[in-house]
Parts: structure tokens; C-alpha cells; sequence
């Protein structure tokens, strides 16, 4: 074993013969660790009291619908096939774009996909270092049993899509700066409702969102697959999160209920900025600047914007993080309308407790999480 520790981030592309098995023998790996320092709290229970109530319900389905990376996704099917021309995108009417040949083009298409794939693996480390964190600091005995089911949860998590991006990509790009840093605060911080707000409300919730909208426009039955088996975990998550901060929240004063009230409105706009693939357009010699203004200002990033916070905002809202203070700040980036939306907090149990299958229904991407 191979450990080297780096004091930063870093920033390379990783590329992977799909071709080959993407696993690597003993003589080639060498992990790459970035250390962080943590004044974590932890507390023992020492109650044992088990409570009959939706945490533990959400616990007992984890410890039921787990699957298995290897045995309940069927990785040998082969990818689609590509079309003699890349399709039309909003980066068409890009200069820079229009400058690309049509192999370049179809490259660029890959790198922006292995970016949005390669974010995805990122956030779930961090998903699994936090849950990780929360068996030790949750304060009540069902919360820490949850964690620790979730933990198993975002492992497998970080397997799946670490072996997609490996052995069907090809392409992994390091984590971006804006996930990196919400990272960085999530995990270095003493209190365990922030480890709450920002990972089981903003980040997964998020990542829900986007997740779902990913498994409605992919082609690959394999992506497919994978997102759903995904998908239906981390809608446990989320609604954990909910039910679980709704009580606590009550128990703060004003004044820490809107420090976590800001706290998560930075958090959600850092994620709002996480978007732009700026990395990609580094790759290729753009402007970094000017590529991103050129997406910022496109309908369909506009539009996956909204559609990302319409699960965050309301679920915000039930908790009680959407005061008079932050409502402004919310309505400036155009989202606040979402606030009386469906929550996570009505917990739809038909949906949650369907078991793993492969009908027709699952595999038209017709799946809808809570």
C-alpha cells in the first residue's frame, strides 16, 4: 500500500482504458490522500431506547433494500451506440464550440458529461466522510443507527459511480472548487445540525434532483439502472434529514436558527454555482470567464437551476430555515416561489419501499422518488 498525502486539492484530469478492466493491480495503486482536521463532538447514548417512529422506519428500509454494486447491476450491457453527428446543444450557437471539428465536438460532450459524473463521485465521498461523522455526534440513539446505515449507503454509492466513471467514461475530473469548499465547512465543523443542513437538505437534496433528471436523460441502460438503485436511497436520506431537523430546529434560539438559516442559503448558492464545468472549458483553452457568462445566460441552465431547488427550497421552508431574514435572498435568485412545493417530510412509504425490480416501468425512467 501506497499513501501519498497532498496539502491541496488535485486539479488533474484522470483518463481510464474502458477498454481494459478498470481495476488496477497492487504495484499500480497508490492512494492519493488530502488530510482535514475536524474539532469534532461526539456523544455517547446511553439510553438504548428504541422509538417506534419514522426514523426508525427509514432505518429498517435501508437494512431491507440494500444492494450489491456487483450483483444487481448488469455492467456488461454494452453503451449506445453514438449518432453520426453530435446533437444539437445550446453550445452550438457558441463560437468557440463552432470552431470544434466533429470528433472534438464529440469529446466535448464527453468531458462535460465525465465533469457532471465525476461531481457526482466527489459529493459522495463527502456524503460518506459526513455520515460517517454523524454516528459519532448524532445525539439520539435512532439517529446514530440511521447514520450508520447511511454510511454503508454512500460507500456503495462512491463504489458505483467510481466503477461507471472508470470502466464506461473513461474521463475523471477533480472535485470543483465550490463542492470542495461546502465540503470543507461541513466536515470541519464542531456542530452536527450544520453536518445535518448542509449534507441531508442541501447537498442530497440537490443531488436527488439532479439524479432524477440525469435517469430521465440517459441512454444507458447501465446509468439508468445505477441512478435508480441511487435514487432510492438517497430519498431515504433526504427525508431523514427532514423529519429529523423539523423537531430539532424548534429547539434553537432566533439567533442560531438564523445563523443556520444563512448558513444554508451560502450553501445552497455555492451549489447553484457548482454548475458551471469550468475545468472543461480550462481543457479545452477557453475563456474561462467568457464560457461561463455563455452558460449562465443559456434557458436550459436557468432552467436546471429551478428545477434543482424546487426539492431544496421547500424542504427549507418545513424546517424552518426559510425566515423573513433570508426569504430576500432566496427571492433574488428566483426560487423562493418554491417554498410551499411538496416536502420531504410527507413521506410517501409506497414509493420508499419499492423493492429492486426491472420492469418496464423502471426501465422507461419512469421512476419518481418522494
Amino acid at each position: 500500500m501506497k499513501i501519498k498525502v497532498l496539502n491541496e486539492t488535485p486539479r488533474s484530469i484522470k483518463e481510464f482504458p474502458v477498454e481494459n478492466e478498470y481495476k488496477l493491480s497492487k504495484k499500480e495503486v497508490e492512494d492519493i490522500a488530502e488530510l482535514f482536521k475536524t474539532p469534532l463532538t461526539g456523544s455517547y447514548n446511553w439510553d438504548y431506547t428504541v422509538q417506534d417512529n419514522r426514523i426508525k422506519r427509514l432505518y429498517e428500509l435501508g437494512k431491507e433494500l440494500n444492494w450489491n454494486v456487483e450483483q444487481d447491476i448488469d455492467w456488461d450491457r454494452p453503451l449506445p451506440e453514438r449518432g453520426e453527428n453530435p446533437p444539437p446543444i445550446f453550445w452550438d450557437e457558441y463560437e468557440p464550440y463552432q470552431k470544434l471539428s466533429r470528433e472534438e465536438k464529440f469529446t466535448f460532450m464527453q468531458h462535460r458529461g465525465a465533469w457532471s459524473l465525476s461531481q457526482f463521485l466527489h459529493g459522495e465521498q463527502g456524503a460518506l466522510l459526513v455520515a460517517s461523522q454523524l454516528v459519532s455526534c448524532a445525539p439520539t440513539f435512532n439517529a446514530k443507527l440511521y447514520a450508520a446505515s447511511q454510511t454503508f449507503d454512500e460507500a456503495r454509492h462512491v463504489e458505483a459511480f467510481n466503477k461507471y466513471i472508470q470502466s464506461r467514461v473513461g474521463v475523471m475530473y477533480p472535485v470543483g472548487t465550490g463542492l470542495k469548499s461546502l465540503l470543507d465547512k461541513i466536515l470541519t465543523d464542531p456542530r452536527w445540525d450544520l453536518k445535518f443542513i448542509g449534507m441531508q437538505i442541501i447537498i442530497e437534496g440537490l443531488a436527488l434532483a439532479a439524479f432524477n433528471l440525469a435517469r430521465q436523460g440517459t441512454f444507458d441502460p447501465v446509468f439508468k439502472d445505477l441512478l435508480y438503485l441511487v435514487i432510492r436511497d438517497e430519498a431515504r436520506h433526504v427525508t431523514f434529514g427532514v423529519n429529523y431537523l423539523e423537531e430539532f430546529i424548534k429547539t434553537l434560539s432566533d439567533e442560531e436558527r438564523e445563523e443556520r438559516a444563512q448558513f444554508a442559503y451560502e450553501a445552497c448558492l455555492v451549489m447553484r454555482g457548482r454548475l458551471m464545468s469550468s475545468e472543461v472549458y480550462e481543457h479545452f483553452g477557453w475563456d474561462i470567464d467568457d464560457a461561463v457568462a455563455f452558460q449562465s445566460k443559456s434557458d436550459i441552465t436557468n432552467n436546471f437551476q429551478h428545477l434543482l431547488f424546487t426539492r431544496v427550497v421547500p424542504n427549507l421552508a418545513r424546517i424552518g430555515l426559510l425566515t423573513d431574514k433570508v426569504k430576500p435572498l432566496y427571492d433574488k435568485l428566483g426560487v423562493l416561489e418554491y417554498q410551499d412545493w411538496p416536502t420531504d417530510g410527507e413521506i410517501d412509504w409506497a414509493s420508499l419501499e419499492r423493492p429492486l425490480d426491472k420492469t418496464e416501468e423502471v426501465e422507461q425512467g419512469q421512476f419518481m422518488s418522494v
